[in-house]
């Protein structure tokens, strides 16, 4: 088959390799049809590397079943799934709470062991969810990042009426807008400094838009709220700037969701700490997709949301491309040669 195998850092190449082994009771073979590619594949791609090499990235993919084990459950060869990219231990503490995200001996697709960037994956069936008819392969493609989303906007527990601020406004920012309208939010305010990204906030249901780069964005939503500022601030930029705004952008008593990883350190002012101890924030932070049962309600809801219209994905896939320029086009992403929101890796012409 074919597949995108990282070597190192900086050197992904397109080519043969053999197939995954024959699937073991309780395993499936599953042919790839989509990948998406996620920022953190950008980074582990071009710096950081996988757990092992070589190792075939990609965590965010759908296909169908090819070749199912003994004891396969109810799935059938043909039919079209998405993939649950983590493989709990099901024995540590956590997992035993049904946290299987923050389980403290899991595998995982993509960089502990070979991922969605090829033909074909082998997972086990119950990584596998079955995917609406009316929900395409390039959909299924970002149904992982969309799960993500949506944990952490379940854990801050958005109110019906709430002001909700989304600092940020990618494939994450994107998904956290919509997710905030399904879940009741009366407004929510998309803040970001490409004028491309909020015109697209705005057709994912943002209600106000702000331009960093032209507007203090603490200063403008003071304004929008009378001063009383937001009940509910989602950070999905991950940079230390929207890091220490997300702490000023909410009211007293508010709460702070944070998506968004640090890739450096993240200093508050003291006056903005003073924030958080003395109008007592929440602040919360959220990992991954998972929860019981699982792989969790959230992939679930995902594909319903996907298959009743409600949650949009097709507008925000702004680049597709075929495997074999995987290489390439994870460069030129990493490099930020051109502006793109999700970009999608097709495995078939």
């Amino acid at each position: 088959m074919k597949a995108a195998v990282l070597y190192a850092p900086g050197d992904l190449r397109y080519q043969d390799v053999p197939m995954p082994a024959d699937p073991a009771p309780g395993e499936a073979i599953i042919r790839v049809k989509a990948a998406g590619i996620c920022g953190s594949d950008l980074d582990r791609v071009m710096h950081t590397g996988t757990y092992h090499f070589p190792c075939i990235p990609g965590h965010e993919f759908c296909g169908e079943v090819y070749k199912l084990g003994e004891r396969a459950s109810e799935l059938q060869p043909g039919d079209r799934v998405v993939v649950a990219p983590i493989f709990p231990c099901y024995q540590c503490e956590s997992c035993q709470k049904g946290d299987f995200g923050l389980c403290e001996n899991y595998d995982y697709l993509g960089s502990r062991r070979d991922g969605g960037f090829a033909q074909y994956v082998k997972a086990p069936v119950s990584n596998l969810i079955k995917m609406p008819d009316n929900v395409s392969d390039m959909e299924g493609a970002a149904v992982e990042p969309a799960a993500v989303t949506l944990h952490g906007i379940k854990r801050i527990q958005i109110q019906s009426g709430d002001c909700v601020v989304v600092l940020g406004c990618g494939t994450i920012g994107l998904f956290a807008i919509q997710f905030a309208r399904i879940m009741g939010a009366g407004s929510v305010v998309a803040v970001d400094v490409d004028e491309t990204k909020l015109e697209q906030a705005k057709t994912a249901g943002a209600t106000s838009l702000v331009n960093s780069n032209a507007a203090d964005p603490i200063d403008t939503i003071a304004t929008m709220t009378g001063g009383r500022m937001a009940d509910v601030c989602a950070e999905t930029a991950g940079i230390s700037i929207t890091q220490e705004q997300a702490v000023r952008a909410v009211r007293k008593g508010g709460r702070i969701l944070y998506l968004g990883t640090a890739h450096r350190d993240v200093v508050f002012p003291s006056k903005t700490f003073e924030r958080i101890v003395r109008n007592e924030l929440t602040a919360t932070g959220s990992w991954n997709s998972f929860s019981a049962p699982f792989p969790g309600t959230e992939w679930k809801a995902v594909l319903g949301y996907l298959s009743d219209g409600r949650l949009q994905i097709k507008p925000y896939i702004s680049h597709t491309f075929p495997l074999e320029m995987a290489p390439g086009t994870i460069a030129d992403l990493a490099a930020r040669k051109y502006t793109f929101t999700k970009v999608v890796l097709q495995m078939e012409p």
